[in-house]
């Protein structure tokens, strides 16, 4: 079992600026724990988190995937950028944390190319003007069927992935997963589900979706 990131470093200010790993962050570190010889099959050259928050997740991809490769996060929260690259630091993990929109800036250089994409993204149903922030609300706030941001996103995936590569999103059961799945079929790319687990009154789900080589 590979351990949890080294978040010691970390203070309640903070978390008053980031979001705070839970529930939804470990079910989306044991997927990839469970998934990791795919992962290490791989051999990744560039890994990307958007909407890295902590930077919990992409550190742990890098003790799984190790130092050969370059590891980039996306926040739209200045704060969770300056804190994603220390818990790199912290892990001994190099992140090159940017702060933009999703994948603002990183298309088209990166077309093609990011061989693992995680998201864990802002899934709360919640009005929609409750998502423009830049701040700790952006975390979790989706508006409409908390999906907004998500498919904002999901458009992108088939232009950023390189051929062969996999795209970890985490959802709850009122994102309609099943039209996601739909969705990401459309653009030709491979559904797996990798893990769900009941979290309070939530039903959360790790899907992956792989581009064919």
């Amino acid at each position: 079992m590979l351990p949890t990131p080294d978040l010691s470093h970390l203070t309640s200010q903070d978390y008053r600026n980031v979001y705070e790993p839970s529930e939804d962050t470990f079910l989306l570190l044991d997927s990839l724990e469970e998934d990791q010889e795919y992962i290490k099959q791989l051999k990744p050259k560039i890994c990307l988190e958007i909407g890295s928050g902590s930077g919990c997740v992409i550190t742990f991809l890098g003790q799984i995937v190790g130092k050969n490769s370059v590891y980039i996060t996306t926040d739209i929260n200045p704060e969770a950028a300056k804190i994603t690259q220390k818990t790199g630091k912290q892990n001994n993990i190099k992140i090159d944390a940017i702060n933009t929109d999703l994948v603002n800036g990183i298309l088209p250089r990166l077309e093609n190319s990011i061989d693992i994409i995680c998201f864990n993204p802002p899934y709360v149903i919640t009005e929609s003007s409750d998502i423009n922030s830049s701040l700790i609300a952006a975390s979790w706030a989706g508006g409409i069927k908390g999906r907004e941001v998500t498919d904002r996103v999901l458009p992108y995936i088939p232009k950023l992935l390189a051929p062969g590569g996999s795209f970890y999103l985490l959802l709850i059961q009122d994102n309609k997963p099943q039209e996601i799945v739909e969705i990401m079929e459309s653009y030709n790319l491979k559904y797996q589900l990798i893990k769900k687990r009941k979290a309070g009154i939530e039903q959360q789900f790790v899907l992956k979706f792989t581009k064919p080589l």
